[in-house]
């Protein structure tokens, strides 16, 4: 791929004080769109991910090396300092690096960065163009703004697992988390927009601000249309697997060999649908003829389409329904993903160099401006792997202050 410079961040710098996943994930997406991001990490040990692992990176050898693909997945494009912010001259060199970048993001507990005179109210005094995110498990305020929060428990008390997975009386019935860590994902994605949105408004006042992102703040909203169902209806969601609460025909369907997904989205697409399946009348029913009906008899036509659909392979079904515009798809593994011709034509596999092996792969963001994908081109940086360079090139410190550093374990 080739490296374009002028991307819609450049010359934005970026101070991440963060881990784990909704932090780093909001630092990646600020360094794919041009962003300058500088990780800081903890001497000797570094984001909790570098060691979520198997698997490991690879070196040239076939060995593993200390980058997990967890850790990978997250920190494309940034630059790692390893300081030791326990010390006071620490905190002084992580201050001063604020003081020359626009945006700061931190998931420390609610004023867990205080203590070290790293708060937003530290240094704004100092730096009043400061953007400076938080992001915690339950905001700033609130009772239980204390409490630690983490994907998988945001995602039960915030209902995502009350609403996941098969029904309580359905084979494998239960409560059931996403399979990706999809509140911390959100979460930075809501970050990169809040702090855009900031810097923006920051080209009319001047000033910086803080913002205050919650884990279960995104949950709720992401709640969407079933936390609109609860609150219009009054009725509260229940799991339904693969069903939705508003949509009939709308699922994954056993085939002949397989299971594929069926979004029948319309009244159209439903009678072409039927018309496909051998069962035209049936779209002409009074019970099924629109959407509303077809919700309120899902027990009685969820079971006749199943029928329909055991008929065929996954295939035949895929190849009959997409040529009339009726949406499916197979439900593919992981690797099978990768496999489609789809991740070639928009380059949504990339291989990056990595000083520990040939290259990195890792999957694209969707980030395409104007027909170019946005995307860091360095990979994901080894702990501390810029330390030095961002010391002499940031806070002018010469070789011998740098060393000095490094002896009296204040960076690594």
């Amino acid at each position: 791929m080739t490296s374009h410079p002028n991307k819609p961040l450049s010359g934005i710098r970026v101070l991440e004080l963060s881990r784990i996943m909704a932090g780093p994930w909001a630092g990646q997406v600020l360094a794919d769109l041009g962003a300058e991001v500088i990780k800081v990490e903890r001497p000797g040990a570094g984001d909790d991910t570098r060691t979520w692992g198997p698997p490991f990176l690879k070196d040239a050898t076939g060995q593993d090396t200390k980058e997990s693909a967890y850790y990978l997945s997250a920190n494309r494009g940034k630059k790692s300092i390893a300081i030791n912010m326990s010390e006071p001259q620490g905190q002084t060199l992580i201050a001063e690096l604020a003081a020359k970048s626009d945006v700061l993001i931190e998931n420390f507990k609610v004023g867990g960065l205080a203590k070290y005179g790293l708060d937003y109210s530290a240094l704004s005094n100092k730096s009043p163009g400061l953007i400076y995110a938080s992001i915690t498990g339950f905001g700033q305020t609130g009772p239980n703004k204390e409490r630690a929060g983490y994907d998988v428990m945001i995602q039960a008390m915030g209902g995502l697992m009350s609403i996941t997975g098969e029904a309580d009386d359905q084979p494998g019935g239960g409560p059931m988390k996403v399979g990706i860590p999809i509140v911390d994902l959100v979460t930075g994605l809501y970050t990169v927009i809040a702090v855009q949105a900031a810097l923006q408004q920051k080209k009319h006042t001047g000033k910086g601000q803080h913002i205050d992102m919650a884990l279960f703040d995104v949950m709720v909203g992401l709640l969407a249309n079933q936390a609109s169902n609860f609150l219009v209806g009054g009725e509260v969601p229940q799991r339904m697997g693969s069903g939705h609460p508003n949509i009939v025909p709308y699922q994954s369907f056993a085939t002949k060999d397989g299971f594929i997904l069926l979004a029948v989205g319309n009244d159209r697409q439903f009678k072409k649908f039927c018309g496909i399946a051998g069962y035209p009348e049936v779209a002409e029913d009074e019970r099924f003829k629109s959407n509303a009906m077809r919700v309120l008899n899902r027990e009685t036509l969820v079971p006749l389409v199943a029928g329909w659909m055991f008929q065929r392979t996954t295939k035949e079904w895929e190849d009959v329904l997409a040529k009339e515009a009726v949406p499916c798809g197979p439900i593919n593994d992981v690797g099978e993903v990768f496999k489609e011709a789809q991740i070639t034509a928009r380059e949504l596999k990339l291989e990056i160099p990595h000083p520990l092996s040939k290259t990195v792969p890792m999957a694209a963001p969707p980030l395409r401006l104007d027909g170019r994908l946005n995307h860091a081109e360095t990979a994901p940086p080894m702990l501390g792997q810029h330390t030095r360079d961002v010391l002499a090139d940031l806070l002018a410190l010469d070789d011998a202050q740098i060393e000095e550093l490094y002896a009296r374990k204040i960076v690594a």
